[in-house]
């Protein structure tokens, strides 16, 4: 059997202030919205916001969606065309309420990479593949 990733779920304690950033600071089209559920417009795989106590009613009041969080629990990375296009949408999302983690440099796996966090602390990454430098010939 053959399996497919259809979708991401964000857990949230607040949904519509979560909706807003990825609508707002990210750019993401809502499809969706609702106090505890909020999907948005991507192609590829389905991104949606689900609040913690929802999830918690639909399994039965599992613990994991009870308990306080600790910790990273998951990065979104969102890739550019360029370098430069990198550091111009990371000024960009924190210039619009992104907190800014670490600003955009130059990795030593070759992507140009910067950190930012929504409102519920998740860190994610915005990035570019580095050009190669022309050889000298």
């Amino acid at each position: 059997m053959r399996m497919k990733l259809e979708g991401i779920t964000v857990l949230a304690h607040d949904v519509p202030r979560l909706t807003s950033f990825y609508r707002d600071v990210l750019g993401f089209k809502v499809v969706i919205e609702e106090n505890h559920y909020a999907e948005f417009m991507n192609s590829g795989i389905r991104l949606a916001i689900c609040s913690t106590p929802l999830m918690a009613d639909n399994t039965n009041g599992h613990h994991s969606f009870i308990e306080e969080r600790k910790g990273q629990a998951f990065e979104l990375n969102f890739e550019c065309a360029s370098p430069e296009a990198v550091r111009t949408m990371y000024e960009e999302f924190v210039s619009k309420g992104a907190t800014g983690i670490t600003a955009p440099k130059s990795m030593s796996w070759g992507h140009t990479t910067g950190f930012f966090a929504d409102p519920e602390g998740n860190i994610h990454s915005i990035f570019a593949v580095n050009p190669v430098a022309a050889e000298n010939g």
